[in-house]
């Protein structure tokens, strides 16, 4: 990926940064921290994350992140004076503010323009409505005046998406598309038309000492009206209790019969120690950025956890699907990590089977074993407990999909691009409906799917091999050849060898199949 800006271009497979014709000198910390910074541009990063992201999660002295700061304002020719590139935020962080344009290799270069107060964005068509009441939970504010506590109010605001998920009769927008609105001032019927929502659920959460101030209103966008309003202040123990409550108040003002009828709680099981809760919270805010060193923070912050809950089921689950991602996408041997993700989904499951993330886990992993079938039937319990869960229908479209199911597969995919349309994981689910349609031999689909994966994560390796394969077996020579390169870079270590040993393909033909398209582009 390249990033172009302000007559700099800053290459992050190769680690350069360029002014004009001119190479900049820039030591690797410094490097990480730019990157970091342009990967994140369109929010305001804290001490926090960049201690997580830049530093693997050790905290290091504010003389020393301030050095790396400066360091980087001079290699971009910014000053603390300026600040024209690189602006501090006080008391909340730093953000990228220069305009920029990105490209991956061999494509066009994508301009999206920063301004330093506001994200605009151009307004997206409207999707149709659902046929069930439909719900989207947006990130609550941080009013503690510490960027470092954005964690905590982003934890409240998943669990009740967690909780309101398990619904079968609601249609919950996922996590992932609800948290691109965080920190941006959208109007909530623009919210609801990009994201096919009647109903909007906004709040904040004011942590101070060993109290906690949470303040929920559901609003009915048609109509403009607010439905239901509360406000909770309660000791930080009660913070579960807490939750609850808002989703029973919501439930009850959109769907008071049926929640008669059902006399809904959520149910789970929350962890015994908050201080585990808010390791996993900080792990997730990682594992959805969907890159290979906020896997490895995310990884680091969940064994936290675990080691003071060694019960905390969700903790566990996530842990074991992070390993199994990283060998999908190349970062990690299946033989060394295969283990651990099995033993950590097993865990799971045995520590609270009623968790979405628990049978995930245990799909995910048994996938990787060749046990289709019950990875196919882990990944519909975790669909039975939580019906709205995207992840898990992409992951149960990939199955699908190796095991040559390939219109089942399509569906799958399309579903989970429609509970979460503004998903960092859009670009994998768009890769998973690519390869169904390799599959069924739609070649020049596989190719327009995969494409557009690309287009959204140039980074993402499964797209970059579908379009290898699927350009292979069409006959279209230069694109296969151009993407077999792309592909290389993303992911050195890609072989048939590679392809043949860690992809799971059930099916000879199906795996001879997909080498094929490999072999035409050119890969030994």
């Amino acid at each position: 990926m390249q990033f172009i800006f302000d007559n700099h271009r800053l290459d992050t497979e190769r680690r350069e940064l360029h002014r004009g014709s001119e190479r900049i000198a820039v030591e690797p910390q410094v490097f990480d921290l730019l990157i970091y910074l342009l990967q994140n541009r369109d929010r305001v990063v804290s001490k926090d994350d960049l201690f997580a992201s830049v530093w693997g999660g050790r905290v290091v002295s504010e003389s020393t992140l301030t050095s790396r700061i400066n360091a980087a304002r001079r290699a971009l020719g910014d000053s603390g004076e300026d600040q024209k590139l690189i602006r501090t935020v006080a008391r909340k962080g730093v953000r990228f503010v220069g305009i920029v344009d990105t490209r991956s290799y061999g494509a066009e270069p994508t301009h999206a323009a920063a301004n330093p107060d506001e994200i605009h964005e151009p307004p997206r068509p409207a999707m149709p409505l659902p046929d069930r009441p439909a719900i989207a939970v947006l990130p609550f504010t941080n009013m503690s005046g510490d960027p470092e506590q954005e964690y905590f109010s982003d934890g409240i605001s998943e669990d009740i998406i967690t909780a309101l998920s398990k619904l079968r009769w609601f249609f919950v927008i996922a996590r992932n598309s609800s948290f691109t609105y965080k920190g941006k001032a959208v109007h909530l019927k623009q919210v609801a038309e990009e994201l096919g929502v009647g109903y909007v659920v906004e709040g904040s959460v004011r942590k101070g000492g060993d109290r906690v101030r949470i303040t929920a209103q559901l609003n009915d966008v048609a109509t403009g009206s607010h439905l239901w309003a509360e406000k909770y202040d309660r000791s930080i123990a009660d913070v579960f209790a807490v939750q609850d409550e808002i989703t029973e108040a919501i439930v009850a003002a959109i769907e008071p019969q049926l929640y008669a009828a059902e006399n809904f709680r959520a149910q789970r099981k929350p962890p015994d120690s908050m201080d585990a809760w808010d390791l996993v919270m900080r792990a997730l805010s990682h594992y959805w950025r969907v890159t290979r060193q906020d896997n490895v923070v995310a990884q680091a912050l969940l064994e936290k956890a675990i080691a003071i809950d060694p019960n905390y089921g969700q903790a566990l689950g996530v842990l074991a699907t992070s390993h199994t991602f990283s060998a999908h996408m190349g970062w990690a041997d299946i033989a060394t990590v295969g283990p651990i993700a099995e033993s950590a989904a097993l865990a799971s499951i045995q520590a609270d089977s009623e968790d979405p993330w628990a049978h995930l886990a245990l799909g995910s992993a048994l996938l990787f074993k060749r046990r289709f079938e019950d990875s196919l039937g882990a990944f519909e319990s975790a669909l039975s407990l939580n019906p709205n869960f995207s992840l898990a229908q992409g992951y149960y479209g990939l199955t699908l999909s190796y095991c040559g199911r390939w219109q089942e597969a399509c569906v799958a995919a399309q579903r989970a691009l429609r509970l979460s349309p503004r998903d960092p994981f859009a670009a994998i689910f768009c890769g998973i409906a690519a390869y169904s349609n390799f599959v069924g031999r739609n070649y020049d689909e596989a190719i327009r799917l995969a494409t557009e994966g690309i287009r959204q994560r140039g980074d993402f390796v499964g797209g970059h091999r579908v379009l290898t394969a699927a350009a292979g077996m069409a006959g279209r020579d230069d694109l296969a050849k151009a993407a077999l390169l792309e592909l290389e870079r993303a992911q050195p270590n890609i072989s048939l060898d590679w392809l043949a040993s860690h992809m799971p393909i059930r099916y000879d033909a199906d795996r001879e199949h997909y080498l094929e398209g490999f072999r035409r582009a050119g890969l030994n």
